[in-house]
Order: C-alpha cells, then sequence, then structure tokens
C-alpha cells in the first residue's frame, strides 16, 4: 500500500525540479551545465505531462467550475513553460540567451509551483479520500515513467489526445536523451542528499 499522497509526491517533484536548476546555475564548465540542463528540462517535461494526464483530470471532476478554471490555466502555464524550454533546447548551453531562458522557464514555475502548493493541490486533497490521493500518486508516478522526456509545446495537453501524443513521441525523445548528456545517477542522488529531498 502507498504512504505518499498526490499532494506529497507533487512536492517533491517541486523541490526536484527547483535543485536541478540550481545545480545548474551552479556549475562552473560548459559540461556540467550541459548534464544539469538537460536534467531540469528532463524532470520538468516528465512532470508538467503527467499533471496534465493526472492531476487536472482530478481537480475536474472533483471541484467542479473551480477545478476546471485551475486546470486551464494551470495548463496554459505549462504551455508557456513547454515553449520556452522548447526555444532553450535549441540554443547552446553556457550562452547567454540559454541562461536567461532558463531562468525565464524558472520564473514561470516559481509562480505554478507556488500556486499549486499553496492553493491548487491543498484544496484537491481536501476533496479525495485517502485511498484516492495513494492511488493517484501511483497512477502519477507511473505516468511519469511513459511520457515523453522532452518539451512538445504544440501536443495536445488534455487526455486523451496528450496520451496518444506522449507515448507517439516518447521514442523520438528517448533515442534524443541517448545522445544527450545527463549528470550520472551518483551526482544526482548526491545533490538530493545535500538538499535533503
Amino acid at each position: 500500500m502507498a504512504t505518499t499522497t498526490l499532494k506529497e509526491s507533487v512536492f517533491h517533484d517541486h523541490r526536484e525540479i527547483e535543485l536541478f536548476y540550481d545545480q545548474f546555475k551552479k556549475a562552473v564548465d560548459a559540461t556540467n551545465k550541459e548534464k544539469w540542463s538537460n536534467q531540469f528540462t528532463w524532470e520538468v517535461a516528465r512532470h508538467s505531462v503527467s499533471e496534465e494526464i493526472v492531476v487536472y483530470p482530478l481537480f475536474e471532476k472533483k471541484l467542479g467550475e473551480e477545478g476546471k478554471s485551475m486546470a486551464d490555466k494551470d495548463r496554459a502555464d505549462h504551455r508557456e513553460i513547454k515553449t520556452l524550454l522548447a526555444r532553450a533546447e535549441n540554443l547552446s548551453v553556457g550562452t547567454n540567451e540559454h541562461a536567461e531562458t532558463l531562468s525565464k522557464v524558472m520564473g514561470a514555475l516559481a509562480e505554478h509551483m507556488k500556486s499549486e502548493e499553496q492553493h491548487d493541490l491543498p484544496l484537491l486533497e481536501s476533496k479525495l479520500q485517502t485511498e484516492e490521493s495513494y492511488n493517484a500518486e501511483r497512477e502519477f508516478q507511473r505516468t511519469k515513467a511513459l511520457v515523453p522526456t522532452r518539451p512538445h509545446p504544440l501536443a495536445p495537453d488534455k487526455p486523451p489526445y496528450e496520451t496518444l501524443a506522449g507515448f507517439l513521441a516518447l521514442p523520438m525523445d528517448k533515442i534524443k536523451d541517448l545522445f544527450s548528456k545527463f549528470p550520472k545517477e551518483e551526482e544526482v542522488k548526491g545533490a538530493k542528499a545535500k538538499a535533503g529531498i
């Protein structure tokens, strides 16, 4: 039986996203900047699509019109973030333009995450039974394993079309990932441990 709620899992992802961006900012050489930029992009892409497939439909189902408004706003936030991330992917890591673009991504994410953490997710959790939250968290984690790892700002952002588009994009994203630099697993674990995540 799961012991993590949906809210806790999403909050944990938010802390990882912040950590990966901080690691990118702290990196002093181009190789490490590229690795942490890729890790940041990878986590944001997976997290965003998983929210769109699992969390936002729950907003709509459990919170009525307010939930639909929240989901629409959050999907719009994600489109902006994915557009900026796609732009960053086409820029050379280490340039001012790339760093400024990722800074804009993090700025948009910070506002989005704050809204989710202070309003959206606590409201949703108040309407979910404990077991419903655990089940949604398991679905969220499974979804993250099966969604694109790169931003696709023009892809549909509502199920079922988003799910289909994600499955179609995933093989190409995985091929790109094979040829991209990422931090080693022990580097990620070390950064998480140091940050207390």
